[in-house]
């Protein structure tokens, strides 16, 4: 029996970890670039985010499997970097966990009718139990998510998707080609989109080697990439330009954002 973990599985890890709220960021940062220049901006950053992962590879490589992303900082960079390295990875994983944490607690609130304290504490302990199992566990799970995630998000956008204006998509209606300065402005959210880093080491000793972990985090970033492309077309082919400026006035927010669409959308 082929005891080897599947590239899928870890393609899902990486893509689950890609792909989160942050997305829905992404059509108001790039509103000012649209669409042409917002998908270069988001290939080349997932490009560059995919090659930094497989420079990460390299570095573990005369490393032990089981080593940390603090061991090789420290070795390679020294004490004090690694002391601030440490401290911005920790403070953006607990954000993250914070952000999710809250917001799945609440979720559950409305679902199971009970205080959102408790739900997070219970979603904290059946997905802490996949972690501590195995990073097999992590797979399998991951895989599932990711698959819920494709049918919700396909289902959410399949709306959107087959009423795109072509004309809306490619802006058409505005005079105005002045699209690239703008696509520096969209960079920030490009790369959060594409934050994995933190997860190269355990896939390397996911997979035993480096080989198969560079084509797990390939594979991750263009699942992340595809859903990113759809999204942002799916909103920049109904909801004009020239629409965005009360949106991003209010600070981008999804609410806002589908309020505005609704507006535009029969």
């Amino acid at each position: 029996m082929n005891n080897n973990p599947s590239l899928v599985g870890g393609a899902c890890i990486i893509a689950s970890v890609c792909v989160g709220a942050g997305m829905l960021g992404l059509p108001s940062a790039g509103a000012g670039a649209w669409t042409t220049w917002s998908l270069i901006t988001i290939t080349f950053t997932m490009i560059m985010m995919t090659l930094s992962g497989w420079m990460l590879l390299e570095a573990f490589k005369r490393y032990d499997l089981k080593v940390s992303f603090n061991t090789v900082t420290k070795d390679i960079l020294g004490d004090n970097v690694n002391r601030i390295n440490n401290l911005a990875v920790y403070f953006v994983g607990g954000i993250l966990l914070y952000a999710y944490i809250t917001s799945s607690g609440l979720i559950l609130e409305g679902v199971l009718g009970i205080n959102n304290k408790i739900t997070s504490v219970l979603f904290v302990a059946v997905f802490s139990l996949f972690v501590w199992h195995s990073t097999r566990a992590v797979d399998r799970i991951s895989i599932v998510l990711i698959a819920f995630m494709v049918l919700s998000f396909v289902f959410g956008v399949s709306g959107l998707a087959v009423n795109i204006d072509t004309s809306v998509l490619f802006d058409r209606i505005n005079e105005e080609s002045n699209y690239a300065p703008y696509a520096m402005a969209m960079l920030p959210v490009a790369l959060t989109s594409f934050g994995y880093h933190h997860s190269v080491a355990s896939m390397r000793s996911y997979y035993g080697c480096e080989h198969r972990a560079k084509y797990a985090i390939l594979g991750g970033t263009v699942i992340a990439l595809c859903l990113y492309f759809l999204w942002m077309a799916s909103i920049y082919g109904n909801l004009p330009r020239s629409n965005f400026g009360p949106v991003i006035a209010q600070g981008g927010n999804v609410e806002v954002l589908l309020a505005a669409l609704g507006s535009v959308i029969d």
